[in-house]
This record gives structure tokens, sequence and C-alpha cells, in this order.
């Protein structure tokens, strides 16, 4: 192992930072992650977009990642939930075409227009919880209202009851955090699994008009060609896990950007720019991912200037792509809601891989953050002085607190 590699840090201190120093070395560079295992780090906008479409990359451990199938793996490493799970996420070929094709149903534009009032109404009822906030006392913005909505609307969705959502949401969030004890790790993927099999054993019990009803469905009446057991769990997991933390940390910076620049927020106020531009360049400047793990060279690859060889793990940036400064220009680390590049991101992927929960990500935050600075337009930041702590992870995008004053 080369002693020159950047070696992931598992803190996720400064991700941006981190990536920029990887990009000196390529487009396309080895690092090093937790636990020792080299692997391609893919920054470069171009060179992103090239893999997610090329048909030789796999994100299927099982089949293509030699590391994993020798158990070269230390045990509790803390993607090995990521690497593991057998749902669509990390199918290949024929296999991920019918696990998408059963799954893409929950998102049909229809499904997500008959989401939309219930959104509006659940926005609506955490900002007047939020106005009954004490004058003066700085309110979480993360806890308060970014964690809150996404949760209520994908478990609304997938027919999750209430008294199961808290701790279904602190077991998926744990996770997304890179700088866990093995020990932890592999407890609560266990307590994880035990929730999501008892939410599935209630939903065949008690079936309902839920996405969870349907994915049975599809398990019990088709089972040649529909989910096997282990993939309706995973998909599920899937479902809740991408739905849950990339809109939480979506929210969390657009809030934190447009009280952090206010010459942006007039944009939007004076009808310069729309919600939906801050939604872009939101996504684009920090996505709420800042890697994603993990893709395989089923062979050998010629992508930036080297060959990633067949067998080779990658590690694809969005944030890196996000701030390319070959597609956006030298200030790309800049915040600009009328940037001409705005909406030229790889946030929700690209290609076969394209996140389905897309369009439901986007007009939950477009809803959200309309009815939260129509509410509160005097909203500011409690601490503007004070960095924000990031979350510990290289992965999850986001911010442990957003402390904010609603009123002047």
């Amino acid at each position: 192992m080369s002693p020159g590699l950047v070696r992931i840090d598992a803190l996720g201190a400064d991700p941006h930072a981190e990536i920029a120093r990887i990009r000196r070395d390529g487009p396309v560079a080895p690092v090093v992650l937790p636990g020792g295992i080299v692997v391609w780090s893919v920054t470069g906008h171009q060179e992103i977009k090239q893999l997610m479409a090329d048909p030789r990359v796999s994100k299927d451990a099982e089949q293509h990642w030699p590391v994993w199938i020798n158990g070269d793996v230390p045990a509790g490493w803390p993607l090995s939930l990521w690497v593991s799970v057998r749902s669509m996420i990390t199918a290949y070929g024929e296999d991920h075409r019918r696990l998408r094709k059963l799954t893409a149903k929950a998102f049909t534009a229809r499904r997500i227009g008959e989401l939309r009032p219930r959104v509006e109404e659940f926005t609506g009822l955490l900002l007047e919880e939020l106005a009954a906030a004490p004058q003066g006392a700085a309110v979480d913005m993360r806890e308060r209202f970014a964690a809150v909505l996404p949760v209520q609307v994908i478990c609304d969705l997938l027919g999750i009851p209430e008294g199961a959502r808290r701790r279904l949401q602190d077991t998926i969030g744990l996770t997304f955090l890179t700088d866990v004890a093995p020990g932890a790790v592999e407890q609560n993927v266990g307590e994880l699994y035990a929730a999501l099999n008892a939410l599935v054993d209630l939903r065949r019990a008690t079936p309902g008009e839920d996405l969870i009803t349907c994915l049975i469905a599809a398990r019990d009446e088709e089972v040649e060609g529909g989910l096997t057991q282990e993939e309706l769990v995973d998909t599920v997991l899937l479902i809740i896990s991408a739905g849950y933390e990339t809109t939480v940390n979506l929210l969390d910076h657009a809030v934190h950007n447009l009280l952090r620049h206010p010459e942006q927020l007039a944009l939007v106020r004076d009808g310069v720019a729309t919600w939906g531009d801050v939604v872009e360049e939101t996504l684009r400047c920090d996505p709420p991912g800042f890697h994603v793990p993990l893709r395989y060279a089923v062979e050998d690859i010629e992508v930036g200037g080297v060959v990633v060889a067949a067998g080779d793990a990658i590690l694809v940036s969005p944030a890196g792509a996000g701030r390319d400064p070959e597609v956006h220009g030298q200030n790309a680390d800049a915040f600009d809601v009328t940037r001409a590049t705005r909406r030229t991101h790889l946030t929700f992927g690209h290609g076969v891989h394209h996140c389905l929960g897309a369009p439901l990500a986007r007009m939950e935050a477009v809803v959200a953050l309309e009815a939260l600075f129509r509410r509160f337009p005097d909203l500011r930041l409690a601490e503007p002085e004070k960095p924000l702590a990031p979350l510990p992870s290289f992965i999850s995008n986001g911010h442990l607190r957003l402390p904010v004053l609603l009123h002047a």
C-alpha cells in the first residue's frame, strides 16, 4: 500500500477538503477506506457519469468484488451493510431490472402527486409546533423539522405504524455513520433487521393500501419473478433509508445555505430564482451524500486516464462531481441559486441506478422550504459565527445540529 494515498477520514471532519486533495491526484485515484481497504475514488463529473452508464460496472459484491467474496473485509466494517444488502441498489443485470420494475410502482408521477397534500399538511403541522417555541429560544431545525418531515412521509408511503417510526429512524440513521465501533455496527444491524422483519410480518397479517403490502404481494404471488424474502426486507430498508436521510440532509443544507447567504434568499423572494433552483443548487453544492459505496469493475475499464482492473472497487463522489471545476468553474464551492450549471449534478445518480425517489425528495424540499420561509420571514442562524459540527461520516453530508432563531 502506497503511503502517499489519501486515507478517508471515518469521522468525516472535512470531506470537501479531503475530496479536493484526492482530486489533485486526478479524477480517478486510489484511496484507503477505514479497515485498510484500497478502492478507486472517482471525483470527476464526466468520469462518474461514464462509470454510472457503463454496463461493465456492477454494484453486486457477491459476484464481482473478490475482497468481499474471499472474506478479506474486517469484521464489523462500517460499510458491510451497504455491500451485503440484497435489493436493487446492489443488484446487477437482469436481477436489477427485475427489482427496479417491482419497486418503481411506488414512485410514479401520479403517486408523488397524491402525496403532495400530505406533505403540505405535515409541513403545516410542524411549523405550528415550531411557532410555539419560546421567544428568543434557539430551535434545532434539523431535529425539529428536517428530520421529522421525511420520516413521516416515507413511513406513510410504506405503511409503518406510528409506534415503530422513531426506533426505525434511529437504527437506520446509525448505518450512515462511519465512525462506529464494530460491535455496535453488528448489534445495530441485528436490531434493524429484527424490526424490518416484524414490519413485514405485521403487514402480511394486516394488509393495507401501502407499499409494503404491495411488495409482499409481489413476493407471495410471483415467487419466481418476484421478490425473495431477503429482497423484500432489503427493499423496504432501501426505500426507508434513501427516502429519509437524503431529504433530511437536503433540507438541512438548503436552510443553512440560505441563512448564510441572505442575498441568495433575496433572489428567491424577489422572483429572480425559484425554490426549485434552491433545491438544485443545494443538491449540487452540498449533496446529501459525500460518497456512494461501492461499485466494482466487471472487466478492465479505462476511465480518467487510468485502468480500473476487473474486481477493483469504486467509490463515486457526488460531492466531487458537484464541485468539479471542469464543469462548474473555479467558483464551484460557492452557493449560487442562479448558477447556469445548478442542475448539472449527479446527486441522484445516472443511468440504470438513477434514484427512483428523486421526484419525491424534490417535491418535499420545495414544499417544506417555501412554507418555512413564508411562516418565519425573520428566520436566522442562532450562532452565525460558529461553524456547525458535521455528522461523523464520510458518506452522509449533514450537520449534527442546525440551531436557528425563528423570530425577529
